[in-house]
C-alpha cells in the first residue's frame, strides 16, 4: 500500500470511529434538552463553524462563487446529512447506538454497492461480484445474530 492510500484509510477510519461517537453524543444532547431536532440544529451550527473555518484555512472560499452553476440535485447531499443526523439522534437512544450504527452501515454497503455497480453520480463502475454480495449477506447475518444475542 502506498503512503497516500494509508493516509486515506486512516482518515476514513477516524471518520468511521466518529460516527457512533456523534450518534451517542447527539442522542444524549437531544435527550437532555428534550428535542432531537434542536440537538441536530446545534450539531449543524457547530459543524458549519468547523467547515467554514476549514474552508477559510485551506483557501477554498473561492468555490462558493461557483455554486450557482451547479446541478441542483447535488444539493440533495445536505438533506441526506440532515436526515441521517435527525434519524440517528432520535433512534439511537431507543434502539441502541450499536444497533443503529450497524443498520446504517448495512444501508451504506447496499447503497455503495449499487452506486459502484451502475456508476451512479459519476462514480467509477465496480461490478457487484459474488464476493462483494456475500460480504453484504454476511452483514445481514451479523445483524440477525446481534439482534438474537
Amino acid at each position: 500500500m502506498s503512503g497516500e492510500t494509508l493516509r486515506h484509510a486512516a482518515l476514513m477510519l477516524a471518520a468511521g470511529i466518529g460516527i457512533p461517537v456523534l450518534a451517542a453524543l447527539n442522542a444524549q444532547l437531544g435527550a437532555r434538552i428534550g428535542s432531537p431536532a434542536a440537538a441536530a440544529v446545534v450539531l449543524f451550527c457547530v459543524a458549519l463553524t468547523g467547515a467554514a473555518a476549514t474552508m477559510v484555512a485551506t483557501g477554498g472560499a473561492d468555490g462558493l462563487a461557483r455554486l450557482p452553476g451547479q446541478p441542483k440535485h447535488l444539493f440533495l447531499a445536505g438533506f441526506l446529512v440532515a436526515f441521517y443526523v435527525l434519524s440517528i439522534t432520535y433512534v439511537a437512544p431507543r434502539f441502541g447506538v450499536g444497533n443503529a450504527i450497524f443498520v446504517v452501515l448495512l444501508g451504506q454497503m447496499i447503497s455503495a454497492a449499487a452506486i459502484d455497480q451502475f456508476g451512479l453520480f459519476g462514480a467509477a463502475i465496480r461490478p457487484l461480484t459474488a464476493m462483494r454480495a456475500s460480504g453484504i449477506g454476511f452483514m445481514v447475518l451479523g445483524l440477525f445474530l446481534i439482534q438474537r444475542g
